[in-house]
């Protein structure tokens, strides 16, 4: 092959590197902050009103690290779910399009030096602190929560046949072409590209929303409510528990075949 023909076969299908790559690859060649600083600055421990006055005071994004199951039991208003226990850092990556965004952090407790350290990794230095003793804190102070209302694949397959559902699928092209739920009011976008296709879908319907497993789903539902899409359902287990119903499936592709 020549090089053209080469570059091309290895790049076909393969989407476009998230965001943040370029803007790392920039800090590389110009410097970035020294981690004790950074570190020095984030692991900081706040009160339920002190986070609540900076993440006002200095438009700060609450990110909440927990898991996706204790997110949707509870969490502040207009936070953004991404959990340590997923792709954290290549999510945030790919969804903060900001390196310098102010953020505030809800952490499992023990875990806060961990989470400012793996946001720092990839480009994430400007972490304000966090919320001491966890959400916990914050729901002790009797502050306004939210939930994120959630699903089981059973009950939702026995709802799909009886209503005509609108259901949003947020896993990757690959993974949409495989296999996916079949409906006239099925949608599909990408998590990666969920800020570009807001628009696409209408604040004043109910939308079912799934992935593989639970884990994209809640991130995508998290950044949905926080933009005012209030009317949101989470297919708990995603795909591969829809499987195990009687959902209309399309026919399975194997990805590597795509």
């Amino acid at each position: 092959m020549s090089k053209e023909e080469f570059v091309k076969e290895v790049l076909d299908g393969i989407p476009p590197p998230p965001q943040y790559f370029a803007k790392n690859a920039m800090m590389n060649k110009t410097g970035y902050d020294n981690f004790e600083n950074v570190l020095k600055k984030g692991n900081i421990t706040l009160s339920a009103d002190d986070f609540e006055n900076i993440a006002n005071h200095e438009n700060a994004l609450v990110l909440d690290v927990r898991t996706e199951q204790e997110f949707s039991k509870g969490h502040i208003p207009n936070s953004i779910f991404i959990g340590l226990n997923g792709g954290f850092a290549p999510w945030v990556g790919a969804l903060i399009t900001d390196l310098k965004q102010p953020i505030l952090l809800v952490a499992p407790i023990g875990k806060e030096k961990e989470t400012v350290t793996r946001l720092s990794r990839v480009g994430y230095d400007n972490t304000l602190g966090f919320l001491e003793g966890g959400f916990d804190t914050w729901l002790a102070s009797g502050k306004d929560i939210e939930t994120l209302d959630s699903i089981s694949a059973e009950a939702f397959s026995k709802r799909f046949k009886e209503e005509n559902l609108n259901v949003l699928d947020v896993r990757k092209d690959g993974e949409y072409k495989s296999t996916h739920l079949k409906g006239d009011n099925v949608q599909h976008f990408a998590l990666d590209y969920i800020n570009d296709h807001m628009n696409a879908i209408s604040k004043d319907k109910t939308y079912y929303v799934h992935c593989a497993g639970g884990y994209r789903s809640a991130i995508a539902a998290s950044i949905l409510k926080a933009r005012g899409f209030n009317n949101l359902v989470d297919i708990s287990g995603g795909i591969e528990t829809l499987k195990k119903t009687d959902v209309p499936l399309s026919d399975y592709v194997c990805p590597t075949t795509l």
